[in-house]
């Protein structure tokens, strides 16, 4: 009866397939983000708040003696002592808008966008979009991310993909305007850049590193979904 059970264990993962009509393509699209690099300023709402709670707490703060008040401004003083001079928050990136550098926005998450030939493209002309790749053989949806990004900057080293599920998933359909397209199943899975701030994009015609905002404008009929997906 074990012996029965683990055959029929093996039989249903072999056969085990994506939910979808064999004409429906599947293709795996890689949200690659840059996480902030410097903590992001404060809401001139929440530092007014904060200011308030400050000199609020400072009408029952407790006194302490003037002896140890001097102790403690005597520390740091010495010959070790370094003056710290924070880096700018605004690059040369910033300043000429350079979108293909990633030292720019740096209190903000950047997003990496393609222009090149992309499945499902209008005409088959180049468009904006995710790295992506159409799924075949791989062993999982998420090894066929991989892939696709992999196609894009070569190494993975400096690359963490988040969970094995994807974040979201949109199902293209013709349309009256594009009566051509075949339909697919288009799904999103997350990787973060890793202790690097350059990479070699390959294989497009143009790239650009966006904020969420600059995002959606490439993207305006999607950008309802997008701003679903993309809550941070």
């Amino acid at each position: 009866m074990q012996r029965s059970a683990t055959t029929l264990s093996r039989s249903l993962m072999a056969t085990r397939g994506f939910c979808t009509s064999n004409s429906d393509k599947i293709v795996a699209s890689v949200l690659f983000e840059r996480l902030p690099v410097v903590i992001p300023k404060i809401d001139p709402v929440v530092y007014a708040f904060q200011e308030f709670s400050f000199r609020w707490g400072q009408q029952y703060r407790r006194q302490y003696p003037d002896d140890f008040l001097k102790k403690s401004d005597a520390r740091g003083k010495g010959d070790y002592q370094i003056d710290y001079v924070p880096a700018p928050r605004v690059t040369e990136a910033d300043k000429n808008n350079d979108r293909r550098s990633l030292q720019r926005a740096l209190d903000r998450r950047l997003y990496l966008l393609l222009y090149s030939n992309a499945f499902g493209a209008p005409d088959g002309k180049p468009v904006w979009h995710f790295p992506e790749k159409v799924y075949e053989s791989e062993e999982t949806l998420r090894k066929c991310a991989e892939c696709a990004l992999q196609s894009v900057i070569g190494d993975l080293s400096h690359t963490y993909f988040v969970g094995n599920a994807p974040m979201g998933h949109m199902v293209m359909q013709p349309t009256e305007k594009v009566q051509d397209l075949q339909p697919l199943k288009r799904f999103f899975f997350k990787s973060q850049v890793i202790a690097t701030n350059k990479f070699n994009i390959e294989k497009c015609d143009d790239f650009v590193w966006v904020t969420k905002d600059e995002l959606l404008e490439y993207f305006p009929e999607q950008a309802d979904f997008l701003n679903k997906m993309i809550i941070s």
